[in-house]
């Protein structure tokens, strides 16, 4: 029998799922033996040497790959079925190489001995992804653990037609990228084009009715019936058939789609023309009443065209009547001419008169100003005559000052002649000097104690008030301790300094806040119920407890650049909160904690600000923390663990729940730890070990603040007397410099005395010569009054001329008015004797003016009447352009408006629409309905195309799909009725053929009818032996070269698996009937017959059994159908056994020797049946 051995391997806790899981664990490869294998056909190599008992032993101890060689079978491979699978560090494969035979391939061995690794191999060795096999989702998992790489060599049978030697596909697997490469005959290739190849050969790896790993036999079982129709129609039918399925789907779907559009627009349309039915009536009223606004419309626009006619002929009327009144007016004035001349003439003398007249009241004026001009040269001669004279007094009073200088300057000179010759006492100025030096540095020194004092001084007062403050926040802290506040602020001081600095500053400065700033909750919180203090404070952390609470952004913002910018606190903790307590919603109401063992939310037992609370809500949730005061119960638990509470306190135990979702509901965590004593909300007496130190730092700060204010006084009194002795000797010191200075000023003046007598004669000298200069000048002022006298009799004579120049213009301007008030007389009486005559000339003018200004303006209305035709005729549409053509030219305005309002009174006499839009939704109506009409036409002629189309292809399809069916049908109903029951299967026909489906029918029990298979009304054995009759009956019918089936035999019993092993055998080998006689042999009695049947497929005497069978398999092609893999882990004993029929047995185990050559099944067995034939002869 072929057989596949392989040695010890690791234990099944490292397998790679039910069978091998080698990634999960990290042995090495050197610390166990490496899997081999010993198949039924080994391609011999040179580097091996054959041994006498068939097989081959490896010169290379490394090289751990051995191979059994039985004898060959004469039956030939498919093209596309696999002819050999050779592995290299593949899941727990070392090396191994099988050579499945071409028709039923037994793949046997306990479970983890590696037999699903072949189907894994061929999966991924003809390029279809692990997501078929539904185990690991990366290739790289498929690498031996240690290695770096795998190989898959998969050799297919030939296509004499296509291919001159079988096509070797190679596989390699690189787990550091986690990427295939392939390569087909040796050159390198790609995944598309391997499984393009593997698809010429119909291999469908992604069918479960061709390749059913054991990890997806669940999955075909859950396979919906529509599902398996398209699945056996890939895997017996040409792809004809499945294209002409989706061609049926899609013009089924287009088919509908276009029916529902029919029905539709015909819905619509009849709607439309309905309501068009009824509206015609009231259309064409309105489409009448329409067409007389129209005429309206045209009658209103002729206007301006009528009154242009009239303001043309009013135009023409008024030019003339001003030409006769032009032609009056020339007629008058030559009547009138003598007796206008006569006028004229007498005011021409009049203007002659009159501009005299202004002339020589000019010459009047110009010689009033000659005599004012004169006058003012008199006045201002007279001033500088004074001015002279009192210069010659100024100069007269001078020369009296200079004598009595020069007397002064006499005395002066003598009395200083006389200090000079007088002796001078001598004093020394640098005793001085000395004295009030000394005095200076007394000052300093005494300036420089007093300075010290004062700095002693500050210091004192300084110390003084810190030690004061000291005392006051002492005494208030001692207050403090005997309050609940003032122990919650002890207790921060305590948890952090920090934290306490930062309270102490936000108190006293709250009013440079936006909105208030809250303190941390061990300040501003407390626990209502003291029962609960350890749960509540178990639940919260230390930061959450010295948490400062902002209601703004600014505010926050403001406050941490404070705190740790000018405060330099670190051990801060500032937190923004906006948001309200009510929107933190417990995941349960209170009422219904009770279930749970619960009392309340955290939140029930506390109580403090609302922002502060509401933080807390944000950090630690207390809004969703239950508290209870007992244990709870495992019920309790249970619910907890399942509902929608994640956290919450027992009277000694605190749980969390953590949820993985994307595990599933069941993937929960359970976190529990102790309930910790509470050290913040809580009555404790008062610290007297605390009281008592801040009683003696009290008394210790007070003895100090007596002393210093001791030390304070005294520096007073010593800067009271050191500032005594400043002021003593800064008088002294003044005294001295008043009396140096007084006796300097003796000195300069005795040195001053020879300069200042030297000054005094020179001023002497000088005032001498100024009384010389003062008699020059007074003789020049004289000069000047002599002249300034004939400059003014010169003066006066021309006055005098000038005033009679101004009497002889004077005459002149009298003698001119007089001729000007006679010519007014004259002029005035001229036009009072033909006022007549102007009067008629100007009313004649005036009518003149009158009717060109008339006819001006009819003239500039017509003009404007045209420019608004003009625009109307530019605005105008094609109804209107035709009308203005055809306008009467007699028509009045008065005829047009008559016409106008006869239309209107008709318009008033037919009735209003109220809706404007009638007439145009009836026209989009109506052309909607030509549109749909249109569109029903053609979706009409697309549907009847859609239809033709669909019967076309149904009557090719149809047809083959029942007549394939049909053989199915008879093929599973004979199974079935092998092992004693019933079946058939048919196709249920809906209307859509995305609903047609392939329908079981299963009968397992004579009393009952056939039923669909389902999960329902058939056990698990049952639908195995149902699904894998189907997979049978698919064999005769099959278009793929091989068919893989991996443990489908799970869950059966003994007899169905017996009874489905011996009909897979028949069907997959050859001849039924023949079975009978092989089933007969086994139920002699002889348990390994059969498997000595299976050791071999050549031609001896145990052969010649079996060459009934294989001639029948000659007869239908090539053994009874195509290549087919069954893995199983259990093996009954007797089971039937046919030519052609190849068994691979995977043997694994702690007691597998190192060398597998060591192993030989075929001398296992011959040893069985000698003991058998002895116990026989017994």
């Amino acid at each position: 029998m072929p057989s596949a051995v392989t040695p010890s391997r690791r234990s099944r806790e490292t397998s790679f799922d039910d069978e091998e899981d080698a990634s999960s664990h990290a042995a090495s490869s050197a610390a166990k033996r490496a899997r081999l294998n010993i198949n039924g056909h080994a391609t011999p190599s040179s580097q091996n040497r054959h041994l006498s008992n068939g097989h081959i032993a490896d010169d290379n101890d490394t090289l751990q790959e051995e191979t059994l060689h039985p004898r060959r079978s004469k039956s030939k491979h498919q093209p596309g079925s696999i002819v050999r699978v050779k592995l290299a560090n593949f899941v727990t494969y070392t090396a191994v190489e099988f050579l499945p035979g071409p028709s039923l391939n037994m793949v046997i061995g306990p479970n983890g001995t590696g037999k699903s690794t072949l189907v894994c191999a061929i999966c991924l060795g003809l390029g279809w992804g692990p997501q078929h096999l539904g185990r690991a989702k990366d290739v790289s998992e498929f690498v031996k653990h240690g290695e770096q790489e795998a190989n898959i060599e998969i050799e297919l049978a030939a296509d004499p037609g296509r291919h001159r030697r079988n096509p070797v596909i190679k596989c390699n697997i690189k787990r550091e990228n986690n990427k295939s490469t392939f390569s087909i005959d040796g050159k390198p290739s790609n995944k598309k084009a391997v499984i393009e190849l593997c698809k010429s050969f119909t291999i469908q790896i992604d069918n479960l009715c061709q390749f059913l790993p054991q990890d997806k036999v669940v999955e075909f079982a859950a396979m919906t019936p529509v599902e398996l129709l398209r699945s056996t129609q890939r895997a017996v039918a040409p792809q004809e058939m499945l294209d002409m399925h989706d061609e049926l789907k899609e013009y089924r779907q287009k088919q509908k789609s276009v029916q529902a559009k029919v029905e539709a627009d015909h819905d619509a349309l009849q709607n439309l023309e309905n309501r068009q039915r009824m509206q015609a009536d009231d259309v064409q009223r309105m489409r009448e009443r329409e067409v007389i606004k129209e005429r309206v419309r045209l009658l209103e626009a002729s206007r301006p065209f009528a009154e242009y006619r009239e303001a043309k002929a009013k135009h023409v009327e008024a030019a003339q009547r001003r030409d006769a009144v032009r032609k009056e007016l020339k007629d008058l004035e030559e009547d009138v001419e003598p007796s206008l001349r006569a006028v004229n003439a007498k005011q021409t003398y009049h203007q002659q008169v009159h501009l005299a007249s202004k002339e020589r009241k000019k010459a009047v004026q110009d010689a009033e100003t000659n005599v004012d001009k004169i006058d003012r040269k008199l006045k201002t001669l007279h001033e500088r005559k004074g001015e002279l004279e009192g210069d010659v007094e100024a100069e007269k009073t001078a020369g009296k000052e200079s004598r009595k200088e020069i007397a002064r300057l006499e005395q002066n000179v003598v009395r200083l002649k006389k200090q000079i010759e007088e002796p001078h006492p001598d004093i020394d100025i640098s005793d001085f000097n000395e004295r009030i030096r000394e005095k200076g540095r007394e000052i300093d020194e005494a300036h420089g104690k007093i300075v010290e004092l004062k700095r002693k001084l500050e210091d004192l007062n300084y110390q003084g008030q810190q030690k004061e403050r000291r005392v006051l926040q002492a005494q208030r802290d001692l207050e403090n301790l005997a309050s609940q506040a003032g122990q919650q602020e002890s207790k921060l001081k305590t948890a952090s300094f920090d934290t306490f600095r930062a309270w102490e500053w936000i108190k006293q400065n709250q009013g440079e806040f936006e909105q208030r700033v809250f303190g941390p909750p061990i300040v501003e919180s407390s626990v209502t119920d003291l029962d609960y203090v350890d749960q509540v404070e178990t639940l919260l952390q230390k930061t959450q407890l010295l948490t400062i609470t902002c209601q703004t952004k600014n505010d926050f913002k403001k406050l941490s650049s404070i705190l740790h910018d000018r405060l330099r606190l670190a051990e801060i903790n500032l937190q923004h909160m906006d948001g309200a307590l009510n929107e933190f919603r417990a995941p349960v109401e209170r009422h219904e904690l009770a279930r749970y063992g619960l009392t309340g939310w955290a939140l029930d037992y506390m109580t403090g600000p609302e922002p502060v609370m509401a933080m807390l809500c944000a950090n630690a949730r207390l809004h969703q923390a239950g508290l209870g005061n007992r244990d709870t119960t495992p019920e309790q638990f249970e619910l907890l663990q399942n509902g929608p509470i994640e956290n919450w306190v027992t009277k000694k135990s605190a749980y969390r729940i953590t949820r993985r979702r994307e595990y599933g509901p069941s993937a929960t965590s359970t976190n529990v730890r102790d309930v910790r004593k509470a050290n913040v909300w809580t009555n404790q007496p008062v610290d007297l070990g605390a009281k008592r130190d801040l009683q003696e730092n009290i008394d210790g700060w007070k003895s100090e603040v007596v002393t210093m204010r001791e030390e304070s006084d005294g520096a007073k009194r010593a800067i009271q007397q050191l500032q005594s002795t400043a002021r003593e000797s800064e008088e002294q010191a003044n005294t001295l410099k008043v009396e140096k200075a007084r006796r300097q000023k003796i000195m300069t003046d005795i040195r001053a005395l020879p300069s200042k007598l030297q000054q005094e004669e020179k001023k002497l000298a000088n005032v001498k010569q100024s009384i010389a200069e003062v008699r020059q000048r007074i003789q020049a002022i004289v000069d000047k009054q002599d002249q300034l006298t004939r400059e003014r009799a010169e003066t006066a004579l021309m006055y005098v001329a000038a005033v009679e120049a101004l009497q002889k213009r004077h005459a002149e301007l009298y003698e001119a008015e007089i001729m000007l008030i006679e010519a007014n007389s004259d002029v005035a009486f001229l036009i009072e004797k033909n006022a007549t005559i102007k009067q008629l000339l100007s009313s004649k003018r005036q009518e003149v003016e009158q009717r060109a200004s008339e006819t001006k303006a009819l003239l500039n209305d017509a003009k404007r009447i045209i420019q608004k035709i003009e625009v109307i005729k530019q605005n105008a549409d094609e109804a209107l352009q035709q009308h203005f053509q055809n306008i009467p030219r007699e028509q009045t305005s008065e005829q047009l408006e008559d016409e106008i309002s006869s239309e209107k009174a008709r318009l008033e006499l037919m009735h209003q629409s109220n809706d404007r839009g009638v007439i145009k939704d009836f026209e989009q109506r109506e052309s909607r309905i030509g549109q749909l009409r249109e569109r029903l036409e053609e979706m009409r002629d697309e549907l009847g195309e859609a239809e033709e189309r669909l019967s076309g292809i149904r009557e090719r399809w149809e047809p083959e799909l029942d007549r394939l069916v049909g053989l199915i049908s008879r093929s599973f109903g004979e199974n079935m009725k092998e092992i004693g029951c019933a079946g058939e299967v048919g196709v249920a026909k809906e209307e859509d053929f995305e609903n047609w489906a392939i329908r079981i029918l299963v009968k397992f029990r004579e009393s009952e009818p056939l039923t669909p298979l389902d999960s329902h009304r058939q056990s698990g054995g049952e639908r195995a032996v149902s699904t894998i009759f189907y997979l049978m009956s698919l064999q005769s019918l099959t278009r793929s070269p091989f068919r893989v089936v991996d443990e489908i035999n799970q869950g059966m019993d003994p007899r169905n698996e017996r009874l489905v092993h011996r009909r897979m055998v028949g069907i997959a080998c050859g001849n039924p009937s023949a079975l009978d006689h092989a089933d007969g042999v086994n139920r002699g009695g002889e348990s390994f017959n059969s498997v000595g049947t299976l050791l071999g497929d050549g031609e001896d005497g145990e052969d010649a059994r079996m060459k009934g069978t294989n001639a029948s398999a000659a007869m239908n092609g090539h053994g009874g159908g195509s290549q087919y893999f069954l893995i199983t882990p259990k093996l009954l004993p007797s089971l039937t056994y046919a030519r052609g029929m190849r068994v691979l047995c995977i043997a694994s185990g702690e007691r597998m020797p190192e060398e597998a050559n060591k192993v030989d099944f075929r001398r296992v067995v011959e040893m069985a049946r000698g003991l058998r034939r002895e116990l026989a002869v017994r």
